[in-house]
């Protein structure tokens, strides 16, 4: 991108900053063992609707390497809510991003709809920098449980107005009208930029343009981000290693949050061809991750969902002359809903082991906080 491009495309603010303590460089270079890099990096990857099915169709519907091959250590996850046997996405995301049961439909909150500390602020804490990525809009239940608390997930407006004062240091994903599209008329970009975030939205930047003492937010979608079978580009990978460069260059170990929100989309839809694009572009993404974490060596790699979504199965179909056939491999669906199945859970780098087992959800978050202690 040359320069006359990204002044048009990037929405800049003057340094009114000067009397906002949160507009401050975003390194992190603080006392104690994280400044060296002694904690690993943790990049949480949500399929969003994957169940074993769902992962399963990458092996028979992808061109190329199949990243998930890549995994050592594997385990399942249960993910019941506090009030169902089937989850949405706003309880497990909670689950996983709070390390608390709830009700579904829940974001950050328990079942009485008090706020709970979620990953990111926990982790900032201790040094970290954070991210969070998704092809759904921002506030959509998955990655707004890594940010915001609302009684109710519809209420994407009134998340998207607890993002400037999160912990969060790099975003990616659309839903660019529920900060400056709103019926109370309040432009959250203007809130974002005040509180030091350089935002975008038209394009990701490179990574030569990528600086560590700033903080970024690219919403490039009104709604959310259009299917892969559509014609979206690498949104995911891309967001992916444009957040790793982003890390990078900063001195302090990172948790970074990347869904894979339409898997779950095409699921609901009973789409296979929705269904097997997302996942195929889901697993381009953890190869970014993992192709990081080999070369730099201390970045634990951890894959999961939320629920499965679908009642996806690959079937034996029928060969051309009517008759049942084991090569031949007929995908339907039981359910255009969630399912009560477990969900796989993949782990890659430093103490990927702990993550192996029959667990709930739950269990993820304090994983991973284990991890960045």
């Amino acid at each position: 991108m040359n320069s006359e491009k990204t002044m048009k495309n990037l929405i800049l603010l003057a340094p009114i900053c000067l009397l906002i303590t949160a507009c401050n460089p975003v390194q992190k270079q603080g006392d104690g063992a994280n400044s060296k890099q002694d904690s690993p990096n943790v990049i949480l990857m949500i399929g969003d609707g994957m169940g074993m099915s769902q992962l399963s169709s990458v092996y028979y519907f992808k061109e190329g390497e199949v990243n998930i091959s890549r995994f050592k250590h594997t385990g399942f996850s249960r993910t019941s809510s506090a009030t169902q046997k089937i989850t949405d996405s706003g309880a497990a995301g909670t689950a996983m991003a709070n390390g608390v049961k709830t009700y579904n439909g829940a974001i950050g909150v328990d079942v009485d709809t008090n706020k709970v500390e979620n990953l990111v602020k926990i982790v900032s804490r201790r040094n970290y920098s954070t991210g969070i990525i998704a092809t759904s809009t921002l506030t959509h239940a998955t990655p707004a449980s890594f940010f915001a608390h609302s009684d109710a997930r519809g209420k994407e407006d009134a998340m998207a107005a607890q993002m400037h004062n999160s912990e969060v240091d790099f975003f990616a994903a659309g839903g660019l009208k529920h900060f400056n599209k709103r019926n109370d008329g309040v432009n959250y970009l203007d809130s974002l930029m005040a509180f030091g975030f350089t935002v975008d939205t038209s394009a990701l930047i490179t990574k030569d343009e990528i600086s560590a003492d700033k903080k970024y937010g690219f919403l490039l979608q009104n709604g959310a981000m259009p299917k892969k079978i559509d014609g979206r580009d690498e949104f995911l990978p891309n967001a992916t290693s444009l957040a790793i460069e982003y890390f990078k260059k900063i001195e302090s170990p990172f948790f970074l949050m990347v869904e894979g929100s339409q898997i779950d989309w095409g699921g609901h839809d009973n789409h296979h061809e929705y269904l097997v694009g997302e996942m195929n572009d889901f697993d381009d993404a953890i190869g970014v991750a993992l192709d990081f974490a080999e070369k730099e060596g201390n970045t634990t790699v951890v894959v999961t969902a939320d629920h499965e979504t679908g009642g996806y199965t690959l079937r034996s179909g029928k060969n051309e002359k009517g008759h049942t056939d084991y090569n031949v491999i007929n995908p339907s669906f039981s359910t255009g809903g969630h399912s009560a199945a477990m969900v796989p859970v993949l782990a890659y780098g430093p103490n990927a082991e702990v993550f192996t087992g029959i667990y709930e959800n739950t269990e993820i978050f304090q994983k991973i906080l284990n991890l960045t202690k």
